[in-house]
């Protein structure tokens, strides 16, 4: 198996539920590296969270952040994707109106918040490493990557549906349970991947990725060898053409990369 990257989303796939990553990695990822194999991954975390939460391996490792609105390489920006802000005022209004929503605004600088309850900027603060707390998200100067809406009521069945009729203008994605993410329509983990693959010269037949939530579908469908968590979305496990032996919170993704890249007699995986 000729595989030049690995790919892997972190919430619900590479860490376990208590948003833990397995000591086992870090020897797996080095063993990954002796073999020429890069590593990456892609979250819609904040790529200062990211950085930090791999400091250790950062130089060896690509990272695919704000759900594909930015991929950063060894300190380079290989691709940035951010949106028109001055368009945002219609779907900031009417995010604020939707109930048990609140709203953090991802900029290339930092993310921000208007809400000040510390019970919400702790929350958001396990995902945007780099928060500041303002008086009006209309009014922040920066680049902006997208609009997190955190959902209180559950993101699928509450924010998505209101935000609806803005999807001919913007990709509104359930990130997780509680998370919607609105991008420009062309912003997604899938394309990030197809960019970094064309700019390192890496072939989606060499690419394996791992995801479990509806905004790692595009990343799925960028990767001959895709494996659909075995805790992952119903709609994620239809479209991956593997499913892994075992879930999150049991190392499914080191388990499986061990399994077909890093033991001599590991040669195919068929679907579970």
């Amino acid at each position: 198996m000729d595989i030049k990257l690995v790919v892997t989303d972190l919430d619900g796939t590479l860490l376990n539920d208590l948003k833990e990553i397995d000591p086992s990695f870090w020897p797996t990822h080095q063993q990954l590296l002796q073999k020429g194999v890069l590593f990456s991954v892609a979250s819609g975390r904040q790529i200062y969270t990211i950085e930090k939460d791999f400091e250790r391996i950062a130089a060896d490792t690509l990272f695919i952040a704000e759900n594909g609105t930015l991929v950063r390489y060894r300190g380079e920006d290989l691709y940035v994707n951010s949106l028109e802000t001055g368009s945002l005022h219609e779907l900031l209004q009417t995010a604020r109106q939707i109930p048990g929503v609140e709203l953090v605004l991802c900029g290339r600088r930092s993310a921000y918040m208007e809400q000040k309850d510390p019970l919400l900027v702790e929350e958001a603060g396990k995902y945007y490493h780099r928060l500041e707390v303002v008086d009006r998200l209309d009014e922040v100067q920066d680049e902006v990557l997208k609009l997190a809406l955190y959902d209180k009521l559950g993101a699928e069945n509450n924010s998505a549906q209101k935000l609806q009729h803005f999807g001919d203008r913007y990709k509104v994605t359930v990130s997780g349970e509680h998370w919607l993410d609105v991008t420009n329509l062309d912003a997604n983990k899938g394309n990030a991947v197809r960019r970094a693959q064309e700019k390192l010269g890496i072939g989606s037949e060499q690419t394996m990725v791992f995801g479990d939530f509806l905004n790692d579908l595009e990343m799925i469908e960028a990767a001959d060898h895709s494996f659909a968590m075995k805790n992952a979305h119903p709609i994620i496990r239809e479209r991956a053409r593997f499913i892994t032996s075992r879930d999150n919170n049991h190392n499914g993704v080191v388990d499986t990369v061990e399994r077909l890249l890093l033991q001599p007699q590991a040669a195919t995986f068929s679907r579970e």
